[in-house]
C-alpha cells in the first residue's frame, strides 16, 4: 500500500489502517518499518474488527498453513531479514492477536459500504489492483 498509496489519492479515495493493537505498539511497528503515508490507528479491544464481521483463524490453522508454506517454499519472507524487525515480528506473535483476519472496505464520504473484502486466511487478502478496480467501477 505504501508504495501505491498514489494511486488511491488520484481517485479521491484516502487510506486508512486499523491494527488490532493499542497505540503504542503500533508506534513500535512504524519505528521499526519505517513511516507510511496513511493514518494506522489501533483497535486493541477489536470493536471494530468485531463490529465489522471480521473472523480469527484458530490458532492451529494458522500455524499449520505458515509450516506447510515455510516447507514447501510458498511462504518467503516469513521473518525479516532485519534482525530488530525479525524480533518485533517475533514479540508481535506472542504479544499480539496475529491471527484476527483483516479485509478491505471501501466507504463514501458519507460513510456509507460500497464495498468490502473480509479475508479469510492470510494468503486471501484483496488484492490492490482488484481494489483499484473496484474504486473505478464506483466512480462510474
Amino acid at each position: 500500500m505504501r508504495e501505491r498509496i498514489s494511486e488511491f489519492e488520484s481517485r479521491d479515495f484516502q487510506v486508512i489502517a486499523i491494527a488490532p493493537s493499542k497505540g503504542t505498539f503500533v508506534k513500535q511497528f512504524i519505528d521499526q518499518f519505517g513511516e507510511f503515508p496513511f493514518a494506522i490507528l489501533g483497535d486493541p479491544s477489536r470493536e471494530a474488527y468485531k463490529a465489522m464481521g471480521h473472523k480469527t483463524m484458530p490458532k492451529w490453522k494458522l500455524l499449520a498453513k505458515a509450516g506447510f508454506g515455510f516447507i514447501t517454499g510458498q511462504v518467503k519472507g516469513f521473518f525479516p531479514a532485519d534482525e530488530k524487525q525479525k524480533a518485533f515480528v517475533m514479540k508481535s506473535m506472542k504479544t499480539q492477536d496475529v491471527y484476527i483476519q483483516g479485509g478491505t472496505w471501501l466507504f463514501s464520504p458519507e460513510g456509507k459500504v460500497l464495498w468490502k473484502h473480509i479475508d479469510e486466511s492470510p494468503e486471501k487478502h484483496a488484492k490492490i489492483d482488484d481494489v483499484l478496480k473496484r474504486i473505478d467501477q464506483i466512480k462510474k
